[in-house]
């Protein structure tokens, strides 16, 4: 299949249009236009979803290259989320029909967004990514999108994403991983100015009509589909490299520049479970830490909320808490990001 096959003729046009006349206007600028991914060609698509999961000759007959799945429970009062989280019979599912996965983080929405808890809120979620990842066949190398499914303001990415997303890198790097960004234009041009990310996937919210030049894959709004009976979402690919792996791959060298000294185990939860109820602590942590002072005592605290409703969950299905030296490497980042 080439990777044109995978777009529909309209979108094909409409696309060849588009890098037509960026071209022309760079040239009549006389200037050369930037290597930037949204200025090429868009390579194919991939779909997300969290309502079901459509079977894999479906996706492909569609003409999608993949998907990108949820490395996250579904929350409380979202039993609706039958898609979430992703299983390792979803994806040999996928792979047996020649498509790949890449791999999301989004716990939280709105009032209880992921990013809301700062860095001491990644020290929980990180691991539980991890552990999805990995019991769904995702291989170490590849990156996991960390969500921020909103339109920030500059004050809430400096005191609460920022601090989040250095936390939830420093934990993906020590395990040997790296992290992706999945947020609106401005998010993204911030985290890249911060280094935070190697990989990006923007949604429109907030990106007033534009594509950011690094991004990776770009979540279309009102661009879905029904596949299987499962409303979809579609993501244009700017990108050979959107983070996709299969399970059984081989694990991938972490690319140049994005190693970093161990800073200290990441405890995974035993087992591959796929309990809703493994994840529902997240909402009962505080919304937010703006204004609180971010020390080893707020970091506990916010540990003992996680333990409470993590000891009456079945054996294997617990919620491993931050160690003493997670801790630690967390206040280092908050303090390095203040």
């Amino acid at each position: 299949m080439s990777i044109f096959s995978a777009l529909s003729r309209r979108r094909f046009l409409q696309t060849a249009a588009l890098t037509i006349a960026s071209s022309f206007a760079f040239a009549a600028a006389g200037i050369t236009a930037p290597q930037a991914f949204a200025l090429g060609p868009v390579l194919g698509t991939v779909i997300d979803y969290a309502a079901g999961v459509p079977d894999g000759s479906t996706i492909k007959e569609a003409g999608h290259l993949g998907s990108v799945r949820y490395v996250s429970q579904r929350r409380p009062g979202a039993e609706w989320m039958l898609g979430k989280p992703v299983t390792i019979e979803e994806t040999k599912d996928q792979a047996a029909n020649g498509l790949k996965v890449a791999s999301i983080y989004q716990f939280g929405k709105d009032e209880t967004a992921d990013w809301k808890q700062g860095a001491a809120g990644a020290a929980v979620h990180a691991p539980q990514a991890i552990q999805l990842h990995t019991a769904a066949g995702g291989p170490k190398g590849r990156p996991i999108y960390v969500a921020i499914d909103d339109n920030p303001s500059r004050e809430e990415y400096d005191n609460q994403i920022r601090p989040y997303l250095k936390a939830f890198d420093e934990i993906l790097k020590s395990q040997g991983y790296t992290m992706g960004v999945y947020a609106n234009y401005g998010t993204i041009d911030w985290a890249i100015q911060d280094g935070l990310g190697s990989y990006f996937w923007q949604h429109d919210w907030g990106s007033n009509g534009q594509i950011h030049p690094r991004v990776t894959l770009h979540q279309v709004a009102g661009e879905t589909e029904n596949l299987d009976g499962i409303e979809v979402d579609v993501n244009d690919v700017y990108a050979e490299d959107w983070g996709q792996w299969t399970p059984g791959q081989a694990d991938t060298p972490t690319p140049s520049g994005q190693t970093t000294a161990n800073s200290g185990n990441v405890k995974l939860p035993s087992g591959a479970s796929g309990n809703a109820k493994n994840n529902q602590s997240s909402a009962t942590l505080p919304q937010t830490l703006a204004g609180k002072n971010l020390d080893a005592k707020t970091i506990r605290q916010l540990g003992n909320s996680v333990n409470s409703i993590s000891s009456k969950l079945p054996v294997g299905q617990q919620i491993v808490l931050p160690s003493e030296e997670q801790i630690n490497m967390i206040l280092q980042i908050a303090k390095s990001s203040s």
